[in-house]
Parts: C-alpha cells; structure tokens; sequence
C-alpha cells in the first residue's frame, strides 16, 4: 500500500464527550429510548468477567453457563439495577457485589429450566467465554481478581474495534492493520518494516504510531467514562484496569 503524502492523514475522529455514568442511569430509566441499547452495552461489557467469577468460584462449565444466563435475565429485568447509585461508588464493584449475593441466593436447581428464559439483549458465546477463562492463570487469581482482570480485557478489546471502526469509515483500515503491533508499548516488528509496507518515511510512521495510540487511550477513557461519576474516577479505574492486566 502506498500513502502520497509524507504527512498522516488523521481519521474522521469521532467528538469525544464524557458520558459519565450516562450508559447506567439509561440502563436503570425505563423511560428512556436508549434503555434497552445500554443495557446491551452494560451486557457485553460484564458477560465475560462475571462468568470468569463463577467459574473461579467452584462452578462447572455447564452450571456457571446456567448462571450466568439467569444473572444477566435478572439484571436485563432492571431487577438489580434497583440498586444502583452513584453515590456509592463505581459500578464495576456494585456489579461485582450484585453477583456474589446473587450465588450467595442461587436459585434452587427446580428453578434451572427458567434460567435465560427472557429475551436477551445481547449474543454471547458461552463456549468462548470457556475458552477465554482456560487460558487465564489457574494458580494466583482469586474470582475477585479474575472479575477485574476479565473486564480489563473487554474494556481494551472495545475500545480496540471502536479505533478499528473508526479507521475503516475515514478509509484508513490498512493503516491501523499495519500499526496495530504498535498499539500498547513496544512491538516486535521494526518501525523501518512499518515504513516500507506503509510507504512512509520512518518518522512519519512514529506520528502515525502517536496519534494512534492517543486515540486508543482516548476511546478506552470514553468506555470507562459511562460506568463512572468523574474524571478523577476515570484516573483511578485506568489504574485498577492496568492492575488487573499486570496481576
């Protein structure tokens, strides 16, 4: 691929607004028209880790499957977000306390045949969700840990195929695919090998590399900015999500 010019070409670069806590309090507002889309949002978000949770709490694959289905019914039913409230903090915790009170209640197993028996809101892929929770450590993470480290991971993967989204609409796809080694700290491949598939100077690919990962960071504070109160709230789960990743 051959780019003319020697200057990147920054992407149609979506207007950032902090939404702060905005995609819960529609989630929680049965009035409002965007309900049913945050909660799909809170959905993908969360389904990973809290299957992480219950299967790090002793669940087989099959049962923690079953329970997470009904947890998600019952959150999809605005049963649990009742109890929101912003005051109270971060809603990763709220979250993660809602589930452990949730196993703590566990429906009998007469109850097993209803559980996901609503309308989902959301497409998830259980066996994945398997697999993703085989291929994290099994010795050192307490279902606590795991919790976090699972919403680390969906949070940078979101924020990764909105970057993705971004560059395909502005026509700059194969830019990203190139670079995309770039994206988190150093890459194995060269900035020179970059270069020659980009047709690129070098330094024009170390300014490519810079406006990429700005807008990445920029997208990832945008997704934890819906589940939080402030900037300084933003700042402090950046820093538990690097936590979670390096644990």
């Amino acid at each position: 691929m051959k780019i003319t010019s020697d200057s990147p070409n920054t992407p149609v670069r979506a207007a950032f607004r902090e939404t702060r806590w905005s995609v819960v309090l529609s989630a929680q507002n049965l009035s409002d028209a965007n309900s049913e889309q945050a909660l799909a949002t809170l959905c993908e978000q969360y389904q990973d880790a809290v299957y992480a949770f219950i299967r790090r709490r002793g669940h087989g694959p099959h049962d923690a499957q079953d329970l997470s289905q009904e947890f998600f019914h019952r959150f999809i039913s605005k049963e649990f977000l009742s109890g929101v409230d912003r005051a109270k903090g971060r809603f990763r915790t709220f979250l993660l306390t809602t589930v452990q009170r949730f196993l703590c209640n566990e429906w009998e197993r007469s109850q097993a045949q209803k559980r996901g028996g609503g309308t989902m809101l959301l497409t998830w892929d259980a066996d994945a969700a398997e697999e993703r929770f085989c291929e994290e450590p099994s010795h050192d993470l307490t279902p606590e840990k795991l919790f976090d480290r699972q919403w680390a991971v969906a949070l940078l993967e979101k924020a990764r195929l909105d970057l993705q989204s971004e560059y395909e609409r502005a026509g700059k796809r194969q830019v990203l695919d190139v670079l995309q080694a770039f994206l988190v700290g150093d890459a194995d491949e060269s900035y020179a090998d970059a270069a020659i598939a980009l047709g690129l100077s070098e330094g024009a690919t170390r300014v490519w590399v810079h406006r990429i990962r700005r807008r990445y960071g920029e997208l990832l504070r945008k997704q934890i900015a819906e589940t939080v109160d402030s900037e300084a709230a933003v700042d402090e789960e950046l820093r538990s999500l690097y936590a979670a990743l390096g644990g």
